[in-house]
This record gives C-alpha cells, sequence and structure tokens, in this order.
C-alpha cells in the first residue's frame, strides 16, 4: 500500500475534519482569553456622584469628563440612596462630597470585584488631586479575606460548568454515541438533573462549610449551582442531539471559549473590551459568577435577571432535548427506519 494510502486508512476525513475544528476551537480559545483579559481598562462603569446642588452637575460633568471615558457618573439625591444602589448593584460606586471640608467619601464595593473596587479609588484619587480634595474609602460590601480578589464566585462557576458539560458528554457518548430515542433522552435528562442537585450542594459545601472561601446562603448557592450544571448539561445534550459528536465541541466553544472570559471573573465586566462586556451576561458563566456574587456579597440584590437567562438555557436546551429525540426510531434510527424495514417484507 503507497503511503497516501496508509495516511488515508489512518486518517479518515471525518476524523481530518475534526481534527480542523478542534484546532479552530484552539485558536478562538486564545483569540477570546488574551482578547478579553489582556489589557483591562475601566470604562462606563456605572458610578454615583452625591453633592451639593450647586456642585452636583458640574461634578458629574468632570468626572464623566476623564481621558479614556472610565465612569458613566450619575447624580444621586444622598448618602443612604447612593448606598443602597451599591448594594443593589445600580452602581459600582459612589462619591460623597463633603461640602464643609475637604475629605470626601468613595463608596466601593470590593465584593463586586476587587480589581475594580481598587481601580475606582486610583481614578477618584487621581480626580481629586487637582481640586485639593482627599478621599475616604468605604467599602460597604467587602469581598471575603479568604477570597482573594473575588475570584472565587467565578472557579465555583467555572467548576460547576465543567461538571455540566463534562457529564452531559458522557452520558451521550456512553452508548457509542447512539442518538438518544425518547426513552433514552428522558432517561439522560433525568440522570443530568440528580447530577445538577448533586453538584450544585456538593459545590456549596466545598466553597463554604469547607474551605471559607465564599461567604452568603449555603442553599442559595446550591440552588443556584444545580441551575447552572443542569443549563449547561441540558444545551450540550441538545447540540449533541442536533449534530452529533461536534455539538460538545459547540458546548466547549459557548460556555469555555465565549462564556469564561466575558463572565466578569478575573476582571469585572466594566473593565472588559465592548464585545465581551456585551456577550457575558447572556452566557451561563457570565449569569452564574454575577448571581454567586450577588448571594455572597450583596445579600442576593439583582439576581431576577441572571436566572432568568440561566432558565432559559435550561428550558431551551431540555424542550430542544426532548424534541429532537421524536424523529428517533426505538434504537436510535430517524422515522424511515421502521419503513425500510417493513418495505423489505414481500407484498401479499
Amino acid at each position: 500500500m503507497t503511503f497516501a494510502g496508509e495516511v488515508k486508512n489512518a486518517v479518515t476525513v471525518r476524523a481530518a475534519l475534526l481534527v480542523v475544528g478542534v484546532l479552530a476551537l484552539q485558536l478562538l480559545f486564545i483569540a477570546s482569553y488574551v482578547g478579553a483579559l489582556h489589557r483591562p481598562d475601566a470604562t462606563d462603569v456605572p458610578f454615583g456622584v452625591v453633592a451639593p446642588r450647586q456642585t452636583s452637575q458640574q461634578l458629574v460633568t468632570r468626572l464623566d469628563g476623564l481621558p479614556g471615558g472610565p465612569l458613566a457618573p450619575r447624580a444621586v439625591s444622598d448618602a443612604a440612596e447612593a448606598q443602597k444602589k451599591v448594594m443593589n448593584r445600580d452602581l459600582d460606586g459612589v462619591l460623597i462630597v463633603d461640602p464643609q471640608g475637604t475629605t470626601d467619601t468613595l463608596l466601593v464595593a470590593s465584593g463586586g470585584g476587587t480589581v475594580l473596587a481598587n481601580t475606582l479609588v486610583k481614578i477618584i484619587e487621581r480626580a481629586e488631586a487637582p481640586q485639593h480634595r482627599t478621599v475616604r474609602t468605604v467599602d460597604v460590601a467587602p469581598a471575603s479575606p479568604d477570597d482573594f480578589n473575588g475570584l472565587s464566585s467565578f472557579y465555583l462557576v467555572v467548576g460547576w460548568c465543567v461538571g455540566g458539560y463534562l457529564c452531559a458528554s458522557i452520558l451521550a457518548i456512553s452508548a457509542g454515541a447512539k442518538p438518544a430515542n425518547r426513552q433514552r433522552a428522558l432517561i439522560r435528562t433525568g440522570v443530568m438533573a440528580l447530577y445538577s442537585i448533586a453538584g450544585g450542594i456538593g459545590g456549596a459545601i466545598v466553597i463554604g462549610p469547607i474551605l471559607g472561601a465564599l461567604p452568603g446562603s449555603l442553599w442559595g448557592l446550591a440552588g443556584l449551582g444545580a441551575l447552572i450544571v443542569f443549563a449547561v448539561g441540558m444545551i450540550t445534550l441538545a447540540l449533541e442531539a442536533l449534530t452529533g459528536i461536534v455539538g460538545i465541541g459547540l458546548a466547549v466553544l459557548i460556555i469555555v471559549v465565549a462564556g469564561n472570559p466575558s463572565a466578569g471573573g478575573a476582571f469585572p465586566l466594566p473593565m472588559l473590551p465592548e464585545f465581551w462586556r456585551a456577550i457575558g451576561p447572556a452566557l451561563p458563566p457570565g449569569a452564574g459568577t454575577w448571581t454567586a456574587r450577588s448571594i455572597a456579597y450583596f445579600r442576593g440584590n439583582a439576581v431576577t435577571g441572571p436566572l432568568l437567562v440561566l432558565s432559559a438555557w435550561a428550558v431551551v436546551g431540555t424542550a430542544l432535548t426532548l424534541l429532537l429525540s421524536l424523529r428517533r426510531g426505538p434504537d436510535g434510527e430517524g422515522p424511515w427506519a421502521a419503513t425500510a424495514v417493513n418495505t423489505s417484507e414481500p407484498l401479499r
């Protein structure tokens, strides 16, 4: 046999196409992570200003005109309202001006991202210096000292996402990548649900009581984890049912390549480039990271939107998995299989 023949036998066309797909996925991984994280700059950070009425708008205009546009400032009525908005995650920081002195107060929330809180301190200190004013920083939602740079919530969510698509991948290929018929799809969905509950509770116990890395409601985090694992697992099963083994790569593309760098974990959303900032909240890692931080540090505020996002992924994944299974016969063949068998019988 010639060398070309040996190559053809060793590497089928299907295998070659899959290798090309893996190469594309690898390059997208590099482009996504480096593109999102290589140069974090604060841009249009939601920021409040509490100041006397006669100077408030002037200060807002001055902060809005800072080089590079790091802040998106707006006037806030008083200090109590300012703190409420930070805790509700409407604002990432607030400058409270003291009209009787030269020391102003900056409210930040390092629980939403230590890097962003520290960046806001530097921005405001530089902006106040030419006015001969100093800044006193108050952290109204401080990150746990055992939660370095506020990353524990992100890594927790990454772990849940990894568990979701790995479990789904195993379920999809355990029977030799047989397409799911209705019974098989129902069983896989049930197993995915049970695994999600176990994964959610287990992750919450590890990061809370065992490691003490993240405060907040144990059962709140456990419920969030179950939803994340189930959503990621079911969308993986749906993609596998739609495209075969390629669906596992598509799940990695959505969750790992696009989702992780845009999640606001290493750098909160206002520090990411515009594209990643736009897609992050719509993907499971971003919605999960935001919700985990809200549960841990913000009394569970501002979680309705992200929970709806995660629920939508779970519902769409489940619906597609079950609907696509209806096209299959008892052994996973298409709806034409039974007809083909019947037509082989002699006519009477």
